[in-house]
């Protein structure tokens, strides 16, 4: 079976609509490489048109008997968001965080991490990977823990919380130790709040959430580092 992947090839503006300029001074290699006018794309079952910025159609491109598919155009269809970072040459899929998600660093969510669309769904807005816990009973506490491993390179955590029909107790240490970092009440009526603790220097953090007759959202990749 053929691989498929989203990239953009060399000097094709498929990628996210940049002009031909960004390229001058860029790291690139020259291929050879071709249009694939047969792939067809289906989202969700659906046969979709891949378009670039301007509404124009593009095409996947074959290299070495692997397929790549335009980011935007690909972005565009399962309507996530996409942006280019010249600064530092990255393409952005999905939610801007000011500084580094904690989706992408190590971390133990026990059982408590699901995309089930039921649960990762807060007020509209799906968060796609979430930390979740509900009681089941008024009297039983939705509670949970976590892990998270910053390694030492970072002196912030924000970590998003809403709690769920009830408010919730959130307690931050450092693993270990178990030295409070931050404990603080997340009020079901506030939404989606951010709590920020101080983590200079701190390896692994140990997170606990109580809500008795509650429970709690905790998204992952809007919740970061700094």
């Amino acid at each position: 079976m053929k691989k498929i992947w989203i990239a953009s090839i060399v000097g094709a503006s498929l990628l996210v609509g940049a002009s031909a300029g960004v390229y001058a001074g860029a790291n690139l290699e020259e291929i050879k490489a071709y249009l694939n006018h047969d792939l067809k794309v289906k989202v969700n079952g659906v046969q979709a048109q891949l378009k670039d910025e301007q509404g124009n159609a593009v095409l996947p491109i074959t290299y070495e008997g692997n397929t790549y598919l335009p980011v935007r155009a690909v972005a565009g269809a399962l309507k996530v968001a996409v942006d280019y970072d010249a600064a530092t040459a990255t393409v952005l899929l999905g939610e801007k965080v000011e500084g580094v998600s904690i989706a992408g660093e190590e971390y133990d969510a026990g059982n408590y991490l699901t995309s089930d669309p039921s649960r990762t769904t807060y007020k509209d807005k799906d968060y796609k990977e979430v930390l979740y816990n509900k009681a089941k009973t008024d009297t039983e506490d939705g509670a949970g823990s976590f892990m998270l491993v910053p390694d030492k390179k970072y002196q912030k955590l924000y970590l998003q919380v809403a709690a769920l029909d009830q408010d919730a107790e959130v307690s931050i240490y450092e693993s270990g130790s178990l030295k409070l970092l931050k404990e603080t009440k997340v009020l079901a009526q506030d939404g989606m709040a951010t709590i920020e603790a101080d983590i200079g220097g701190i390896s692994e953090i140990y997170v606990e959430v109580h809500s008795k007759g509650g429970g709690f959202v905790i998204p992952l990749s809007t919740s970061y580092y700094k």
